[in-house]
């Protein structure tokens, strides 16, 4: 039997957590080695296979033709290997904290793509508050989405994967019977969600807009029922890009002012030591997701 002749494993397992994930970091959590290590292992490999795999600067590395190729090989072997492998029925779920809106609106329309690349982890959606617990809690969640500023706590790893914006949104017919009109629209009922009560007020400090009196206010539960009530046309509200995306899409919404970006940004936080093994592949793929979700659209009209 003919001898195959391959490089280093784990150069090939480097270079293929690299070229999945995007991320040396993210690679190096995967291997359970230093970033380092992984960049060192990558031209390793380079070397022994006289070709480049990667091109451009340090802080913007993209695959070269052929370390796509390779890529692609790699990624179709190891799946075969990780399916072929014998498992549990006990296999732990990965339990994931994430706040009710986000995970309707942003995160479970994106999840079957997950479980089609990676049908061997089995993924649990909790409901949370942005208040409860991150980890262990009775829900049992491994894992967490929350939005956040600043690093993160000890002992906690934290992954940012989407940028975070708020403006005000409106159903289109509501638009366009207003004539798109400022004045008009602002005058219409102002709707808030209990999770966000400041909204208005803070959109009218950062825009410069002197808010008049509004018609009526509602204040709803939950961000969800806050956005059926805008679509239905029952006035006009201040809610964040990720929530609103989908409706605004499907020409449920529009988005006059456009939005404006905060500093906050969704987060996958998970245990740094002892966490799930599966942990390291959602990172990866809620990163390369939030590089694919489109930025929030600009102003439909003039600044008053």
């Amino acid at each position: 039997m003919k001898r195959r002749q391959l490089p280093s494993l784990n150069a090939l397992r480097a270079f293929e957590a690299y070229a999945r994930s995007g991320s040396m970091v993210l690679a190096s959590e995967e291997l359970c080695v230093t970033h380092g290590a992984i960049s060192r292992q990558i031209k390793a490999l380079e070397c022994a296979l006289g070709t480049e795999l990667l091109t451009g600067p340090r802080h913007a590395l993209r695959l070269t033709k052929a370390g796509r190729n390779l890529a692609d090989a790699l990624r179709d072997g190891f799946d075969r290997i990780a399916a072929g492998l014998p498992r549990s029925d006990e296999d732990e779920e990965l339990v994931i904290s994430v706040p009710a809106t986000f995970a309707m609106k942003w995160l479970i329309p994106r999840l079957a793509g997950f479980t089609e690349q990676h049908p061997d982890i089995r993924v649990h959606i909790a409901e949370t508050s942005s208040s409860d617990s991150l980890f262990g809690g009775e829900d049992g969640a491994l894992a967490a989405i929350r939005l956040c500023e600043g690093p993160p706590p000890a002992g906690v790893t934290a992954t940012a994967f989407l940028d975070h914006a708020y403006g005000p949104v409106i159903a289109p017919a509501l638009f366009e019977a207003d004539g798109r009109t400022p004045e008009r629209m602002l005058r219409r009922a102002r709707l808030s969600s209990e999770t966000f009560p400041h909204g208005w007020d803070q959109w009218a400090a950062e825009t410069g807009v002197t808010l008049s009196e509004p018609s009526q206010t509602r204040s709803f539960e939950h961000n969800t029922y806050l956005l059926e009530a805008v679509a239905g046309g029952l006035g006009i509200a201040v809610t964040a890009w990720a929530f609103a995306q989908a409706d605004i899409d499907a020409g449920r919404l529009v988005a006059p002012w456009g939005f404006r970006q905060l500093p906050a940004r969704f987060n996958f936080l998970r245990p740094s030591r002892a966490g799930h093994p599966g942990a390291v592949r959602v990172a990866s793929w809620l990163l390369r997701e939030g590089r694919r979700t489109d930025p929030p659209p600009v102003a439909l009209i003039e600044s008053m």
